[in-house]
């Protein structure tokens, strides 16, 4: 049985390290031709102090049943987005069937301010959090669709976060993040009519290497929520996000998904996916989720809590309301 992915291209933005990597091997175990695009080609030139380059990615995605091909791109310059697509159109006779916009140039910088205010951080927090970021995924889904409505097909999914919706990061993280969210759903507005399918892509608490380290170089305190960090309670491997988008991909038809806010782990338990640890974590507004970070103690029985979800409208009510009267 092939793959099915097969004879499908993807590009996967950010692809190095962490969410992107995980999502780059799950597709090319798909099956599919994957691009993958980091400023770092090998660990020797990754300016980063946790290691992670484009090689990395490669070596992890061998005897794969689909093909990797390292791009080395700086998200923050235009030119080089524009020669990644042109390569992309030459090579692959202009098919380009999935866009994963993930490239993040922030993580560095919120760690720096962490704690910190907005008007106490540099100004420049906003250009590292929404330059390489919300403003790449709009380069290029921009050129993703010149590519994909000649075809009338494509997917484009862009990840974001639970911060789009309540304060995690502070003012520039939440701010971008709610916007990839309206981004993706103007998208699909627009793509709709040419079987474009675009949505906004929520993963959970995902261990990646900053996250790990984040974790690691805080001290556990009396406040309950650090103390189930340390325990990496419900935590996802990266490799999850991936799979669910090789599962969304590989639907006939994804256009019932178009404009709609999804979440990694939900549309796990609905495609009976599990992450590299043969688990399967639960949603963020799920009892099974909501009731141990409350009660710690539950955290040894989350198999008799049911996996039901907090309505949206409750979401919303705790969280930061949209600013009309």
């Amino acid at each position: 049985m092939s793959a099915p992915l097969t004879n499908k291209v993807a590009l996967v933005t950010g692809a190095t390290r962490g969410i992107g990597k995980g999502i780059a091997i799950a597709l090319v175990q798909s099956g599919a031709t994957v691009y993958i695009t980091g400023r770092s080609s090998t660990s020797q030139t990754a300016t980063d102090s946790i290691a992670g380059s484009l090689e990395d990615t490669q070596n992890a995605a061998k005897q794969s049943a689909g093909s990797l091909i390292a791009c080395q791109v700086d998200h923050s310059d235009d030119e080089q987005v524009q020669q990644l697509f042109h390569r992309i159109k030459v090579e692959q006779h202009g098919q380009l069937d999935i866009l994963v916009n993930n490239v993040y140039g922030g993580v560095r910088a919120l760690r720096t301010y962490q704690g910190n205010p907005f008007w106490e951080a540099d100004a420049s927090l906003w250009d590292d959090c929404n330059n390489v970021g919300l403003r790449s995924h709009y380069i290029a889904s921009r050129l993703a669709a010149q590519l994909m409505v000649p075809r009338q097909q494509g997917l484009i999914i862009t990840i974001s976060s639970w911060g789009g919706l309540s304060p995690i990061f502070g003012v520039a993280y939440g701010t971008g993040k709610s916007a990839c969210d309206r981004l993706a759903a103007e998208m699909a507005a627009e793509l709709k009519p040419h079987n474009i399918t675009s949505i906004a892509l929520w993963p959970g608490i995902v261990g990646t290497e900053h996250i790990t380290e984040l974790v690691e170089e805080s001290s556990a305190t009396d406040d309950p929520q650090m103390a189930m960090m340390h325990t990496k309670f419900n935590w996802e491997t990266p490799i999850f996000t991936g799979r669910v988008i090789a599962a969304i991909a590989a639907q006939p038809n994804t256009l019932p998904l178009t404009g709609k806010l999804q979440i990694v782990a939900e549309l796990a338990a609905t495609y009976g996916i599990v992450d590299q640890e043969n688990n399967q974590p639960a949603s963020l507004r799920s009892l099974k989720f909501l009731l141990p970070m409350l009660l710690p103690p539950l955290k040894a029985h989350t198999n008799i809590i049911p996996n039901l979800y907090v309505p949206w409208w409750i979401l919303l009510i705790t969280a930061l309301s949209a600013p009309r009267k």
